[in-house]
């Protein structure tokens, strides 16, 4: 046995962590509550010497022990410690509970700005889906052998860390094919891979990365459109730079998915979903679980770019997502959301961590986050009424 990480560097020890984090750090409104008893302490200290001048002059006159008794009472009475106590004690609260139920906010900033969020953005693959495509479809062109263009095509598709990529490889191997000698290979992000297998030149992705490479594709199209419009996606290959087949894979929808849409959108939330893949396949997935906006053939880079965008429009996003290629846009949002399955790097990223990878803990986080915030501007009320009241 092997033990990859022991002691703070364990998964329970950084939940620990984070959640201590949250629970010690100040939310803005924190501050606000700072700088109010900053104003309200020295102008309780001048109405106790007012009254002690009263009491001394007017009530009691020349009666010191009584006037310093008042004086002393309102300096007790207005003690501003439930002003101090009100945000903190509430971050401690929301963040503690908040953890039990598999959500972590990294800071009291962060669970006072998830209130606000208007907007949803979520990754499909591994997000909305499990992410754990499957091979389905092989469809070969004239003249090619099913054995050795597989066997080129997983050779190729085993160097990318890609989960479609896994898919393949997955499924070439489930029907016993072996694999050939890759002597290069080269991850074309966004578009697909290329590679040089037993001496043959590979490429495997999108349309438009066949066109780049000047391959001609028409017949296929109608075939690859099909496959789309059923929610799969299909990858193009080409061998020596002549188009030799498709592959297809899906990838099945999470069993909450549906339901944590409907929710956010009964909050009166806006949820889009925004992928890399292309337009058919990100259509069909989204009708399956009520998305109505869907951002689709999204390159890595473009997906921060995408959330500037709404946030341009006075929009204040949420960004769900789980891998590598979220992280920029997770940084980039008001709020950015990791799923806990996902990438180590996702999760660095986002403000939350949802631990259990389920949808309808985006709802959770954000209504965590309205009671916590009532929470706090009820006890900041009931701190004012009953000093005031007091004094």
């Amino acid at each position: 046995m092997t033990a990859t990480k022991v002691g703070r560097d364990t998964a329970l020890a950084q939940i620990i962590k984070v959640v201590e984090d949250a629970q010690g750090s100040k939310a803005p409104i924190q501050r606000l509550a700072d700088q109010i008893s900053g104003v309200f302490v020295p102008i309780v200290v001048g109405i106790a010497l007012v009254t002690f001048l009263i009491w001394i002059i007017w009530v009691q006159p020349g009666e010191f022990t009584p006037a310093l008794e008042v004086l002393i009472a309102v300096l007790v009475i207005a003690c501003p410690c439930a002003l101090g106590l009100a945000t903190p004690t509430s971050i401690m609260a929301g963040s503690g509970r908040a953890a039990e139920f598999g959500i972590l906010f990294k800071g009291g900033e962060h669970l006072e700005q998830t209130q606000s969020i208007d907007t949803v953005v979520v990754d499909k693959t591994g997000t909305v889906t499990h992410g754990k495509p499957v091979l389905t479809d092989v469809v070969l062109a004239a003249n090619q052998d099913e054995v050795r263009f597989l066997s080129l095509i997983g050779a190729a598709e085993k160097q990318s860390e890609h989960p479609l990529a896994e898919a393949i490889v997955q499924g070439i191997a489930d029907r016993g094919i072996g694999l050939g000698d890759v002597q290069f290979f080269e991850a074309i992000p966004g578009y697909g891979v290329q590679a040089t297998v037993s001496g043959q030149g590979v490429v495997i992705g999108t349309r438009k990365l066949m066109q780049q490479y000047g391959i001609h594709i028409d017949d296929i199209l109608p075939t690859m459109e099909q496959l789309e419009e059923s929610g799969k996606t299909a990858m193009l290959a080409a061998i020596n730079g002549q188009y030799a087949g498709l592959v297809a894979v899906a990838d099945t929808v999470k069993d909450t998915s549906k339901e944590a849409v409907s929710r956010l959108q009964e909050m009166g939330i806006t949820v889009i979903m925004m992928t890399g893949d292309n337009e058919r396949t990100a259509q069909a997935i989204g009708a399956e679980v009520g998305v109505n906006h869907v951002i689709a053939e999204v390159l890595p880079e473009g997906k921060a770019n995408e959330v500037k965008k709404l946030q341009a429009t006075g929009k204040k996003v949420a960004m769900v997502g789980d891998g590598i290629n979220d992280a920029p846009a997770l940084a980039t949002a008001n709020i950015g959301m990791a799923i806990g399955t996902g990438t180590d790097v996702a999760m660095e990223a986002a403000d939350i961590t949802l631990i259990r990878g389920d949808l309808n803990s985006i709802a959770d986080a954000i209504i965590m986050s309205r009671k916590t915030m009532r929470n706090i501007k009820q006890n900041l009320f009931w701190a004012f009424a009953y000093n005031t009241l007091g004094i």
